[in-house]
């Protein structure tokens, strides 16, 4: 059988990972991406080879809109030519419409129902679609997929992309000291769903005056919020781009700050005393709330104080609860198998 995968964001990528393994070893398979700096320096980092048609359309809707028109074009002549029976995205528009227009059959997973445009453009030409159990099936019905059609597995997708087996090589941020680790990470900015209004700056800052005796890293998504945070902290502040596997960088984290998305789920479900300053409400996150693996807040001064109990904890909880979470989940690949021989 031939499988067309199509990856857009480091979260897929990653997640595609067990799903080539598995599926590689049977079938023929063909993984395109789209030129967005974070995902060929991680397939760099993961040695993950993949097909780049087409580029990342920012943060603008018309260049959104040319882009998208630009990578069909370009990828429609590509995806004829290979023929394959099956599409396994994660929401791609482009794959979405692509398999449609050429009757291929697509099965997609996702967990951001709250990307409506995405939802939008997707969820109607998807045959099958493959969610976490925290979320209920009509958070994604009510965008034109049947309930019928969508397939339930008990996991987040943190759970998957956690396993994987860090094959880096970089030096890290963290300086070799004994100081505590806090590691910072940027709400995106151009994805269709995201807020123009940044709730980090004040948390950078507070955190910046309390505790910069510390290690603090600041992982940016993109140039300009690097110049705009360079600005107004201290110049000795490190704020870089991702270039490095998250999970390396995570496993030598005391404490992690995120906006809510992959990197909060994965700290907090590696026991990583987590905080999320809910930059895009989710399901997800309000799951890990719930389970007390993330303490939500944006609020500089809570943030601070939080900070400065978590360091003075061993943090011997926060793991055992994660540890135990962790067991109670199943591997989605075994869903996805599943469903293709369906």
């Amino acid at each position: 059988m031939k499988i067309w995968i199509d990856i857009l964001t480091p979260k897929q990528l990653l997640f595609s990972e067990p799903i080539i393994e598995k599926l590689g070893k049977k079938h023929d398979l063909l993984c395109t991406s789209r030129d967005y700096d974070e995902v060929s320096k991680l397939a760099k980092i993961r040695n993950f080879d993949l097909i780049f048609i087409g580029k990342h359309g920012g943060g603008d809707r018309k260049s959104k809109l040319k882009a998208s028109i630009d990578r069909m074009d370009k990828l429609s002549k590509k995806i004829e030519t290979f023929s394959p029976d099956i599409t396994i995205s994660f929401c791609s528009p482009e794959a979405a419409r692509i398999s449609f227009g050429l009757g291929i059959k697509h099965i997609a997973f996702c967990d951001s129902p709250h990307a409506d445009a995405v939802m939008r453009l997707t969820l109607p030409f998807i045959q099958k679609l493959l969610i976490p159990y925290v979320i209920p099936k009509k958070e994604f019905s009510k965008y034109g997929i049947d309930e019928k059609n969508i397939v339930q597995y008990k996991a987040i997708d943190a759970f998957v992309t956690i396993q994987r087996k860090i094959n880096q090589k970089t030096e890290l941020p963290f300086k070799k000291n004994n100081k505590k680790n806090i590691l910072i990470r940027i709400e995106e900015e151009e994805a269709s769903y995201a807020s123009k209004s940044s709730k980090i700056t004040p948390i950078i800052k507070k955190i910046e005056k309390e505790f910069g005796n510390e290690n603090i890293v600041v992982l940016a998504r993109y140039t300009k919020q690097i110049k705009n945070l360079q600005k107004i902290v201290n110049k000795k502040l490190k704020i870089m781009k991702m270039s490095f596997d998250g999970k390396n960088l995570l496993e030598n984290t005391d404490i992690f700050i995120g906006s809510g998305g992959t990197m909060t789920a994965e700290s907090a479900l590696m026991g990583i005393p987590t905080i999320s300053y809910n930059a895009v409400p989710n399901i997800v996150e309000n799951f890990l709330v719930k389970k007390q693996l993330i303490k939500r807040e944006n609020n500089p001064d809570k943030i601070s104080n939080h900070i400065k109990k978590v360091f003075r904890s061993k943090n011997l909880e926060s793991q055992k609860r994660a540890e135990k979470i962790r067991k109670q989940m199943e591997d989605p690949i075994q869903k996805l198998i599943k469903t293709i021989k369906e």
